[in-house]
């Protein structure tokens, strides 16, 4: 069973999220709203994925905060945004990222980007 973690800064997202990914048969090892929170996490539970919202709380967004994790670990990562701004993807693609999704939430998309990474 994957285990996942959901770094989101929108508790009602968030929230979802994790009901869905749960709902899916995968662990939600924890939920977090800020690149620090996330770099813990990661040391702490080895997740399988990462969710990462590209704009999270705190002074490193999503991007910054996987490359931060990629000193590390090669977990690899699943981006959502608000937008598809080709600048960000660019930035995002040396970060392992196995794909992105662009909110609202297409859980079937969703559940097809966690199974193939």
């Amino acid at each position: 069973m994957k285990k996942i973690l959901v770094v989101e800064d929108d508790y009602i997202l968030a929230m979802v999220q994790a009901k869905f990914i749960q709902k899916m048969g995968f662990t939600v090892v924890a939920s977090v709203t800020n690149g620090i929170d996330a770099i813990e996490a990661v040391k702490k539970y080895s997740p399988d994925i990462i969710i990462m919202d590209v704009r999270i709380d705190g002074d490193m967004d999503g991007v910054q905060t996987m490359m931060e994790i990629r000193k590390f670990s090669e977990v690899p990562v699943i981006y959502s945004t608000g937008n598809s701004e080709s600048a960000l993807m660019e930035r995002a693609k040396d970060t392992n990222m196995k794909g992105f999704f662009v909110k609202p939430v297409n859980y079937n998309e969703l559940e097809t980007l966690i199974k193939s990474a």
